[in-house]
């Protein structure tokens, strides 16, 4: 059962083709759209401003989300948010990856089809143009995304869409097994490859 909580008289929504994982936490204004997945252990606090999660977004495990009041923070369509990242008071731009414990601060923009680099640190009120690639901390827009490069991360929001279905479906908690059965089935389903493997 997932961890929801309403404060203030107000409770989250999630749309019913969302997938938000049992060890996710919502607290109060958060608003899941239809086709998102909300990773393990991910924390939307809704408990000052507003969080959006517009259709397709994926928030990954440990992310974490959360603004000041009167700020809405927003991923919009097909936004990507890797692993640990923190989004505080901010937007994140139609079809944008932030990378792997990135953090966007307060007033910041991710313009649409951009790519925040994994461990960037992007100040308050920063505006990023649509399709960048940003790196560094602080972060600083180095160049346009390329075909390949938008590909890719397109290849990747893809397969979360995916596992938000699959994982609606066949994900059920369970006991450990004790031992590795010598015929132990492997994922059988198309995965992206890392990025500078893509390139390739």
């Amino acid at each position: 059962m997932v961890k929801v909580y309403e404060i203030n008289g107000i409770r989250p929504v999630v749309h019913p083709s969302a997938y938000v994982h049992p060890t996710a936490v919502l607290i109060g204004d958060v608003i899941v759209g239809p086709r998102c997945y909300v990773g393990p252990l991910a924390s939307l606090r809704g408990d000052f401003g507003r969080l959006i999660l517009e259709e397709g977004v994926n928030v990954q495990d440990t992310c974490v989300m959360h603004g000041f009041a009167g700020s809405d923070t927003v991923v919009e369509v097909d936004g990507h948010i890797g692993h640990g990242a923190v989004l505080h008071g901010c937007r994140i731009g139609r079809n944008a990856l932030v990378g792997m414990n990135a953090v966007v601060m307060d007033n910041a923009v991710v313009g649409a089809e951009s790519i925040v680099a994994a461990m960037c640190f992007v100040k308050a009120g920063m505006e990023i143009p649509p399709r960048s690639m940003v790196i560094g901390t602080p972060a600083r827009v180095v160049r346009q995304v390329t075909d390949t490069e938008l590909e890719w991360k397109n290849i990747g929001t893809g397969q979360y869409h995916e596992l938000a279905v699959r994982s609606r479906e066949t994900m059920r908690e369970v006991e450990a097994h004790t031992e590795v059965a010598p015929d132990r089935p492997r994922m059988q389903w198309d995965s992206s490859l890392p990025l500078h493997v893509h390139k390739k």
